[in-house]
């Protein structure tokens, strides 16, 4: 009786805690933020060479203003709406307005081809809202577990889970293992500049006072993702090289994603679970999606000449993926795309700690987010559908407005965070950084992660040893820290994997 009146209680706890993020997250102004962001997020998503982390870049700055759940609301609401928005260039001219985009392609712009581009944007937006709004419900349901597998960690966890995530992550996005690590480095060299965070110690300012505070990772974020885009794009005239024609039929683009509801259902399996995975993101999701609906379909499919399931797949996939990335951001810290690091960098820009606080004291503003991405992909269904006939205008902007609008919001984005000319400077020092790392194949990714997880690992870092009294064992204890050597070992298997694979490979065929 007293363990079912407890179940009973834990219940109710939480029914009272999704009430409350519901009634945050319909609250006004939120709701209206939220509605800003995800029409923000379609138009940026549409134009290529912008996307959702340039757009959640820029803009994080300007949420200095808002209340915390507010922003925060406003940057997922953008990272959602752009995962939609995506699709409208990769559809109508076959340039993906976002990388995860890229699979729509396939089949997107040969639909278009074929006079039925209203029918594939329709698709695209029906599978991308539906799946959205069924994996956001499965967020909230798997909510319970996650907080008691979050509260489990302690500081020796949250220093080995920041480096297990700049090893995966490296890893994962750019193929390269000593690229990776070299850009992740980088990137925590860079965070160590500035006062000490447990001693009042200046480290590399070279005497500079503007630098005692280190480099702003939101400066950072807003150099290598805005900045460095726009250096790309200025090779660039015009988005859309000639007029596009729209042809098809809305509803017949809506009705032909309920024909499949096996690829709708498997797509959206697929990218919440990639994206649990930090470093994966939407691109491996919907390619990952694309080529399982494609192998499943071999005998009747079409794929790559026009076939609607070659659309619904990875627009099935990629916002649930939002959904998933979820899950490593707030709980660990650990983000696992471009547009999920500035997520992070919002959460600590507003004061919000991921972990144990969002998942404890503050429950309440995580429901927030989530019952947000669920409202957010209603106003997708209704949003994406009532702008496709006016779709076509969005690609044939040209680059000589977007570019200059983009850098000007970039440093008085850069300038307002602390009134400092230092953070302007380091925006634009970062951004052809950025440019030229992208160009040589080292990741980006890693190198903000070294930013923004260095500050957690080196706080953690000390204070494990704090409370071991200086000893390693903290860290490598299986008995009483079981969770810290399996991330050790976690870890080990990420570094010293690639290196052994070729071995043993070898080793199982002369077998």
């Amino acid at each position: 009786m007293v363990v079912e009146a407890v179940v009973e209680s834990q219940v109710l706890l939480q029914l009272d805690t999704i009430t409350e993020g519901l009634r945050i997250a319909i609250s006004w102004p939120v709701i209206g933020w939220m509605a800003v962001g995800l029409l923000l997020g379609i138009v940026l998503g549409a134009l290529p060479g912008i996307g959702s982390p340039v757009g959640m870049a820029i803009v994080l700055p300007l949420t200095l203003p808002l209340d915390a759940t507010a922003a925060i609301i406003l940057l997922v609401a953008i990272y959602s709406g752009a995962m939609f928005g995506g699709s409208i260039a990769a559809i109508l001219i076959n340039a993906p307005g976002t990388e995860s985009a890229a699979a729509t392609t396939l089949d997107g712009y040969p639909m278009a081809k074929q006079g039925l581009a209203k029918n594939a944007l329709a698709i695209a937006t029906t599978a991308s809202a539906l799946n959205g709004f069924l994996a956001a419900i499965v967020l909230i349901l798997i909510s319970p577990i996650l907080i008691g597998v979050v509260l489990a960690f302690g500081s020796p966890e949250y220093f080995l889970l920041a480096i297990l995530g700049i090893s995966l992550i490296t890893i994962v996005t750019q193929g390269s293992l000593v690229k990776g690590l070299v850009a992740g480095a980088l990137g925590l060299m860079i965070s160590t500049i500035g006062t000490g965070i447990l001693s009042p110690t200046p480290r590399f300012t070279f005497g500079q006072f503007g630098l005692y505070n280190g480099i702003s990772f939101v400066a950072a974020l807003i150099g290598m993702f805005a900045f460095a885009e726009m250096m790309k794009l200025a090779a660039r005239s015009q988005i859309a090289e000639s007029d596009i024609e729209l042809g098809g039929s809305i509803k017949d683009g809506v009705m032909t994603v309920f024909k499949y509801p096996k690829t709708v259902l498997k797509a959206g399996l697929i990218g919440m679970g990639i994206g649990m995975i930090p470093g994966s993101g939407a691109t491996t999701s919907t390619f990952v999606a694309y080529a399982e609906e494609a192998r499943s379909s071999a005998t009747d499919g079409r794929f790559g000449e026009g076939d609607p399931r070659g659309v619904i797949a990875p627009e099935g996939a990629n916002n649930p993926t939002v959904s998933g990335s979820l899950v490593p951001t707030l709980s660990f810290g650990i983000p696992g795309s471009g547009s999920t690091a500035v997520l992070l960098g919002g959460l600590l820009m507003h004061g919000l700690q991921p972990g144990p606080t969002l998942f404890g004291d503050q429950l309440q503003i995580t429901y927030a987010i989530f019952v947000s991405l669920f409202l957010s992909n209603i106003l997708i269904v209704l949003v994406g559908l009532s702008v496709i006939p006016y779709a076509s205008r969005l690609t044939e902007i040209d680059t000589n407005i977007i570019i200059p609008v983009v850098v000007v919001l970039s440093f008085i984005g850069a300038y307002t965070l602390n009134r400092n000319w230092f953070d302007v400077g380091a925006v634009l020092a970062l951004g052809v950084l950025g440019f030229y790392m992208v160009r040589y194949n080292y990741s980006v990714i890693a190198f903000v992660l070294g930013i923004v997880l260095g500050p957690i690992a080196e706080e953690n870092f000390f204070r494990s040893l704090q409370i071991s009294g200086g000893s390693y064992d903290i860290f490598f204890d299986p008995i009483n820290r079981p969770l810290s050597f399996l991330l050790v070992l976690g870890i080990l298997f990420i570094l010293v994997g690639p290196f052994l694979k070729p071995a043993i490979e070898r080793a199982l065929n002369r077998a």
